[in-house]
């Protein structure tokens, strides 16, 4: 059997389940969508009444927001309450992941008003923003003045909080690298009450570059401030079809943007956006992007396209946490079994052996593929280059970043559609494991399989547990393997979890 083969499988039985999942279509169209359009009506009205707000009167509600979150949280008897979480209710939440651990008893914490942003200061190019502040919000509010977020992550409804605390990645990510790196500081809200301000270079530098990926489980984030980055109106996008094996493919797609001869800061050499998407084994379209101002797009030959949507379009894409309000458990489950959602970050240099290892085990397009810088910082944080990367010069390398990419996999693989036997939960235990032995990392809003132990084999737990003791999370919030264990947390569970957590010495950490 060739690289590329793929084993055969024997046919599977259809179930009720199946059916349901084939006519789900009908549910989404004539209900889903229609009720989704009210809900970003909506959610548009009350970003229309945030705007109208004066900053002064948006920092006065931050400010007792604030203080109403912190005496909630210091209401907790911790010898009767359970750990701290937030009120939000788990279909909101924008993941695959069953949120199963607010099933077990625990304290809840709400932050459902820290949704405004609060002040976007030109001078200093940050925007301060409440954890609740969705991308479609931010790019309302930016745009019209030629401003981003240097990371905007594609789907209106991701949240600063969660691309902050987990994975945040979009096709500016080979230069600024993924959303976290772009936060210039944290508001949190500690275990003990206090509120701080965490920096790369103040008193809470180890709590600024532990927080990424830790999935709220330090403190509560109650704002940020990041990035922003000047835009032109118009966005020049070439599309190049790119034929051949996938590892022609993958060396097509680095070239795209990363210079061979080592230029990678070159702005000339290098373009603003790039994604690239996967159709079948043999065929692709890389896709560039370079901002371009009105004169540029009005210019002889240039063809802008002005998009329209007829009939339902208009009312695209449906509210991702409606989606899963209306599953139920049953769809769910289907879904956890028989399709993949998942995303693999790699080394760039990897992701020719990336590519034919789906097409190998799931047999899944099309594939989204996009890269990503991973920085070399002061601590070893939760994800981080491999060990003297930069002594190689590999392709899309810097002396202080790893450039990384990410390999999207959302769709039914190859056997399901065949109607063959496929196992979705044995197939991300294989994907689990080619990651840790690759230096690769499983973003924590897909379904896992992983360990405890293979959990810390993948991310690096030495600054986030330091972190823990030193700002008293321990006892008060749940660990973040917990939170993204697959499967019930029963409150026995995870107290012996935690009881065992804090005994145990507090690890070195690490420098890279």
């Amino acid at each position: 059997m060739s690289d590329l083969d793929v084993p055969l499988r024997p046919k599977r039985k259809k179930t009720l389940v199946d059916f349901f999942v084939q006519f789900r279509w009908v549910v989404v169209i004539f209900v889903v969508l229609r009720i989704s359009c009210t809900i970003y009506v909506l959610i548009y009205l009350g970003d229309l009444k945030s705007e109208w707000k004066s900053y002064d009167r948006r920092k006065k509600e931050h400010d007792e927001n604030v203080k109403k979150a912190v005496k909630r949280l210091n209401e907790r008897n911790p010898s009767k309450d359970g750990l701290v979480c937030t009120a939000r209710m788990p279909w909101t939440v924008v993941g695959m992941r069953n949120v199963d651990y607010k099933r077990a008893r625990h304290f809840e914490v709400d932050l459902s008003a820290f949704r405004n942003i609060i002040e976007i200061d030109k001078k200093r190019m940050i925007a301060r923003v409440e954890p609740l502040v969705n991308m479609g919000q931010i790019i309302k509010a930016t745009v019209p003045m030629n401003l981003a977020f240097a990371v905007v992550a594609e789907l209106d409804d991701l949240t600063v909080g969660g691309l902050n605390n987990g994975f945040g990645i979009q096709g500016s990510s080979h230069i600024y690298g993924l959303f976290a790196d772009t936060i210039m500081s944290y508001e949190i809200g500690l275990a003990d009450g206090r509120v701080v301000r965490a920096t790369k270079d103040n008193e809470y530098s180890d709590l600024y570059y532990a927080i990424p990926w830790s999935q709220g489980m330090l403190g509560l984030l109650v704002s940020a401030e990041i990035k922003l980055i000047p835009i032109k109106e118009y966005m020049r996008l070439t599309n190049k079809l790119l034929k051949g094996k996938l590892r022609h493919i993958a060396q097509a797609y680095m070239d795209a943007f990363a210079p061979r001869d080592g230029d990678q800061d070159n702005p000339e050499k290098v373009p603003d956006f790039v994604e690239t998407m996967l159709y079948n084994p043999t065929e692709a379209v890389c896709m560039t992007g370079r901002y371009a101002s009105k004169e540029e797009a009005k210019k002889k030959g240039n063809v802008i396209n002005n998009c329209g949507r007829f009939l339902l379009g208009w009312m695209m894409p449906p509210n991702i946490s409606l989606l899963k309000a209306t599953q139920g458990e049953a769809i769910r489950n289907y879904y956890h079994e028989n399709h993949v959602i998942q995303d693999m970050l790699v080394p760039l240099y990897k992701v020719g052996d990336a590519l034919e290892w789906v097409h190998r085990e799931m047999e899944v397009y099309p594939l989204w593929v996009c890269p990503h810088r991973l920085f070399r910082l002061p601590l070893k944080t939760m994800i981080y280059p491999e060990p003297g990367f930069e002594q190689h010069k590999r392709q899309g390398d810097t002396h202080y970043a790893q450039m990384y990419t990410d390999v999207g996999v959302y769709y039914a693989p190859g056997p399901i559609l065949r109607g063959e036997v496929f196992d979705g939960a044995e197939a991300v235990r294989k994907l689990e494991k080619w990651l840790i032995e690759n230096h690769g990392f499983q973003p924590q809003y897909a379904v896992s399989e992983l360990n405890e132990k293979d959990f810390w084999r993948m991310f690096d737990g030495s600054l986030y547990e330091k972190a823990r003791r030193k700002y008293k999370a321990v006892g008060t919030f749940m660990s973040v393997y917990y939170k993204s264990k697959k499967g019930r947390k029963t409150e026995k569970e995870v107290a012996e979890a935690e009881k065992e957590v804090a005994e145990l010495e507090t690890p070195e950490v690490e420098g890279t």
